[in-house]
């Protein structure tokens, strides 16, 4: 896969790579991975040509490279466990504190419309972009390259977390339980939106609070949602 959509300066481009730490045998490829799709309605020859696909192969390399990580840093860790980590590293969250650490919003290029409201790049085209970059390093210098950038920019997220991430219906039924109370109830409110992209609404009660309602595009995702606001709610100090 290769690109050189709309030129870009050199010496800024040159300088992001200083920050990835790979020169580029084919520049285009990360250009690309730094374009968005609404730059189409800025050049008609972008038309189907933004950071998409090198997103998709972006997030397949950091799983890979995440997952043997961690089968080699955790070898006692049951899957379970592996799982729960490998989630909390490759989520959007933690793919947005990498592209404000390597300040790559100032790269990628998108229609003015696409920011928001302070005129900042959206935190979820920030996300994807860092995956598209991962793609772009992987495309260009192979998995060696992608897997030092990683290893460079993962580290203190793998450093930082004591033990796995605990899945949060499970830590809201572990604190229910442990004061003596009913398990958790889930119940779904309602489902809208087309069957391609549904959002689903989900209610979720524990004794001694008021009920919380989250949506999410499943219902497992709208029960982890209300599960997380609740247990929010309980660490302010409300329980």
């Amino acid at each position: 896969m290769s690109s050189s959509p709309l030129p870009v300066d050199p010496v800024l481009l040159r300088s992001l790579e200083d920050r990835l730490g790979h020169r580029f045998s084919d520049p285009g490829r990360l250009i690309l991975a730094l374009t968005h799709t609404s730059m189409a309605g800025v050049d008609r020859t972008m038309v189907g040509r933004g950071y998409e696909r090198l997103e998709f192969l972006g997030d397949r390399v950091l799983g890979l490279v995440i997952a043997e990580w961690l089968m080699e840093r955790f070898p006692a860790e049951p899957e379970g466990a592996l799982a729960r980590r490998l989630t909390a590293l490759v989520r959007a969250e933690a793919l947005l504190e990498v592209a404000e650490a390597i300040g790559l919003g100032a790269f990628i290029r998108l229609a003015p419309g696409e920011h928001d409201p302070t005129g900042a790049v959206k935190p979820a085209i920030m996300a994807d972009a860092c995956e598209a970059v991962i793609g772009a390093l992987y495309l260009d210098g192979g998995l060696p390259v992608a897997r030092a950038f990683i290893h460079v920019h993962w580290t203190p997220r793998l450093e930082a977390a004591s033990g796995p991430p605990q899945d949060v219906k499970t830590a809201l039924q572990e604190w229910a339980l442990a004061r003596g109370r009913k398990l958790p109830l889930y119940e779904t409110l309602g489902r809208t939106g087309p069957d391609h992209a549904p959002v689903f609404e989900v209610r979720v009660t524990v004794d001694g609070h008021a009920p919380v309602t989250a949506s999410g595009s499943s219902k497992r995702a709208a029960e982890k949602a209300a599960a997380a606001i609740l247990l929010r709610i309980i660490k302010t100090g409300t329980a």
